[in-house]
């Protein structure tokens, strides 16, 4: 063996995964075949509320190829509910949750009937036979009418559209003052109502689902983040014995939260696979995927900034409606409640009250997408900075700098009452302002004004930090999350030298493998393509908590680290028996164990071998290296970034053209600067799509009529600017690599960034506000009408100021 001769960590390396995703020589859920493969097709309401008055599927079952047809009346028994894992409060209403309606739909898209069989295109003729007869119910679409007097009711069992009213009060919670005060004492209000529009996750790979019941267990591979979650929660919901079950999450093309579930189709095709003892299939079409797979975002926002006259704030409340659509499915309530903790942002507010209600409608359920809350309270936060500095007639930059955390105030207990361990706000915005010529642009944009162009410049500013690394479970519980957040992870040592490595964290896209490879070979010292990765198995995984929220790095690789080290301190032991020498005389260095002061030493390939042979270990040592670890930090990790971006807007067409869009993370330690661009890149990507193209919309009736990609837009890379990216670093000190997320930071930051920036370009114009996507028609109608806000009233002036991790019903 040859030891590294360079760290690993740091290396840009070429990912291990992409050559067979490249070239398709990997496996997909739709690329199993099984002997005896069935093939499932579901019917989908075609009415947003409704009475399920018959169905009559006699004239499917006898359809060629079909084997059965089932109804939510004939798995009624069978199929429990599916789950939500986050009840916010004790009060939290939930409706019960079939995967097959039984008597009543509660959105357009929601399963009615399963067709099985032999083939996919059989089972989809047979759904044109099946007759279903809808009473139809009054359609609950918009929050505030769903939550008036006399509103027609989502769930009339539950007698409201109210599911849970979640607050947090920093006065009550003793980590800042009274909000009320603040508001009665400002000398500026802001205040504003913004809408986070519906948005579809829109991953390149459709879900699917393949079950096996033959043998001892029911084996299920799923297109899904969460096969260890998924294991338990379907075994729950059907009562079959966890162990019963194994849960395979192949490769998986992309996620972004909208695999973060336990679906309905995953439940029925369990059911049905133990119904007739065969294995069967289901991949979606992609318009299933954008009517009935969860939609993210959703919520109204209405703010109240308080502030002195030079820009200080002094205050914030915050009030949200959240969508949560007609169920709530496995994280769904909790979603907004994690942004409660970040619209404070980078900035030092003395008081703080967030209240968010969630509302039921008929519409498709909602649940985490990129972000997850986060980049709903960054936007918020980050327009109104912007506005604050409109009023009181300073630089947007300016105001943030006056407000934020300096970086010799870190660690920084925040009026949310999180703990911010690191950070460097300075150095990000230093950085990105050089990088971006922030003067320069700032220069032309007001020779632009001058002159009257008819294209105007605009400059968009976001400075953001977030929590991610999903995980300190003591204070998921405190939230009342149903599980913890820990990780865990087994280090193999072979007889060869080589390295097996099986992790909880489930990739599906984020390179763990090349990642975690990088970690393992400094480590341990071996050669990078000595280590291999297990994942996404949970009979070769049995233990884990899977991948969402940035968590993978910062608690994933760190119960990989510390299984290394457990690895190495049982092989110190042996080389310091093999070597004669006392064990603290011996040094590990470059996978090389050596007798300090002398010329002795052993590679850890032979190690491995002598502990294979087990000829001469220390007495009462088992001969195995292999250690396994569990890690649940402490605290969250603290990424933060200046995100600056210049827009260009035709005031008498409305199009908005992205000129120019710097960025710089702070995300600590780097593993692989590729692996991170690629990360930034796709995250800027969805951010500037929520800012201009992307929104999910239901007419009157609660018909989704962006149901396909000719409906709802995405951005091409045609549509997007080279971008600057660059970073600084300050590691994070809750974990030994000193590593942070970064698989979310370019969502959240951009959006905010880009709304800033079209804004910004025609605010001299009276235009303070424009509803998000930012399309060209709404730009020009906002420019047309002059009107000062489109969402909510304007800045006032009054003459006095605004509006621990726990938070409850009120």
């Amino acid at each position: 063996m040859t030891a590294t001769a360079e760290p690993e960590v740091g290396k840009a390396r070429l990912r291990k995964e992409d050559a067979r995703l490249i070239t398709g020589r990997t496996r997909w859920t739709d690329n199993i075949t099984l002997p005896g493969l069935l093939h499932l097709a579901f019917l989908r309401s075609p009415v947003a509320h409704a009475r399920i008055t018959a169905i009559d599927v006699s004239a499917a079952r006898s359809m060629p190829g079909v084997i059965a047809v089932f109804t939510g009346r004939d798995l009624a028994d069978e199929q429990g509910s599916l789950p939500c894992a986050w009840p916010i409060t004790e009060d939290m209403k939930a409706p019960n949750a079939p995967s097959l309606a039984v008597d009543e739909v509660n959105f357009a898209g929601e399963a009615v009937a399963v067709v099985v069989a032999r083939g996919p295109y059989e089972a989809a003729d047979a759904l044109s036979a099946i007759d279903v007869d809808y009473e139809e119910l009054p359609v609950v679409l918009d929050m505030a009418a769903a939550l008036a007097d006399g509103a027609d009711l989502v769930h009339p069992e539950l007698g409201t559209n109210k599911s849970a009213l979640w607050v947090f009060d920093s006065a009550q919670a003793g980590t800042g003052g009274d909000v009320d005060l603040a508001i009665a004492e400002a000398e500026v209000l802001i205040e504003r109502t913004y809408r986070q529009q519906r948005l579809i996750p829109a991953f390149m790979e459709p879900r699917s689902v393949v079950v096996d019941p033959t043998g001892e267990q029911y084996t299920m591979w799923s297109a899904t983040q969460i096969p260890h979650i998924l294991r338990l929660m379907v075994a729950l919901t059907t009562g079959i014995p966890e162990h019963k079950v194994r849960v395979i999450a192949p490769d998986v093309g992309g996620g972004f939260g909208g695999k973060l579930q336990v679906t309905p189709e995953e439940v029925v095709s369990l059911l049905v696979a133990r119904r007739l003892g065969k294995p069967v299939k289901w991949t979606e079409t992609r318009s299933e995927s954008l009517l009935s797979a969860h939609h993210g975002r959703d919520q109204v926002q209405k703010l109240t900034l308080a502030a002195r006259r030079d820009g200080t704030v002094t205050g914030l409340k915050v009030e949200l409606l959240a969508d949560m659509g007609a169920y709530l499915r496995l994280v769904t309530p909790g979603v907004p409640i994690l942004g409660a903790f970040m619209f404070n942002a980078i900035y030092k507010f003395p008081a703080y009250h967030f209240a968010c209600t969630t509302v039921f409608t008929n519409k498709t359920p909602t649940d985490a997408y990129r972000g997850a809350g986060r980049p709903e309270a960054t936007y918020a936060i980050e327009r109104l900075m912007d506005e604050l500095a409109a009023e009181v007639g300073m630089d947007p930059l300016a105001v943030r700098e006056l407000n934020w955390i300096k970086h010799e105030e870190f660690p920084f207990t925040t009026v949310a009452g999180l703990e911010y361990d690191s950070g460097d706000y300075e150095a990000a915005t230093a950085k990105a302002k050089e990088l971006f010529d922030y003067d320069g642009l700032r220069a032309e944009q007001a020779e632009r004004r001058a002159r009257g162009d008819v294209v105007q410049l605009g400059i968009g500013i976001s400075t953001f930090t977030e929590m991610c690394g999903l995980a300190p479970s003591r204070v998921l519980g405190a939230l009342s999350y149903a599980a913890g957040g820990w990780e865990h992870a087994a280090v193999r040592m072979l007889p060869s030298g080589k390295v097996e490595v099986v992790t909880g964290s489930s990739a599906h896209g984020q390179g763990h493998e090349t990642a975690w490879s990088q970690i393992v070979a400094d480590q341990l010292g071996v050669p990078f393509e000595d280590v291999e990765i297990l994942h996404g198995d949970t009979q070769t995984s049995p233990r884990g908590l899977d991948t969402y929220g940035s968590r993978s790095l910062t608690v994933g690789a760190i119960a990989v680290v510390k299984a290394a080290e457990k690895v190495v301190a049982k092989a110190r032991r042996i080389a310091a028996h093999l070597l004669e020498c006392a064990e603290d005389d011996v040094e590990f260095s470059a996978g090389a164990f050596s007798v300090r002061g002398t010329d002795k030493s052993m590679a850890m390939s032979d190690i491995a071998f002598a502990v294979f042979s087990a000829h001469d270990l220390p007495e009462g040592m088992e001969p195995s290296l292999d250690a396994e670890a569990t890690f649940d930090p402490e605290n969250f990790s603290f990424p933060h970034g200046t995100h600056l971006c210049a827009a260009e807007v035709d005031t008498e067409t409305g199009a908005v053209r992205l000129r120019k869009y710097v960025c710089v993370d702070d995300i600590g330690k780097v593993v692989n600067p590729l692996i991170v661009e690629g990360q930034v890149h796709g995250g800027l990507a969805q951010g500037i799509a929520q800012a201009l193209y992307e929104e999910a919309v239901h007419d009157e009736a609660g018909t989704l009529v962006t149901g396909t990609f000719a409906d709802y837009l995405l951005p091409s890379a045609a549509d997007l600017p080279a971008f600057v990216t660059d970073r600084t670093e300050t590691p994070s000190s809750t974990n030994p690599l000193g590593v942070k997320g970064v698989g979310e930071a370019g969502t959240i930051a951009s959006t905010p960034a880009v709304v800033n920036a079209v804004v910004d370009a025609v605010r001299h114009l009276g235009v303070n506000d424009i509803a998000m996507p930012c399309t060209p028609m709404r730009v020009w109608t906002a420019i047309r009408t002059g009107r000062p806000d489109a969402g909510g009233p304007g800045s006032t002036e009054a003459g006095g100021g605004l509006g621990s991790l726990s938070g409850g019903a009120q």
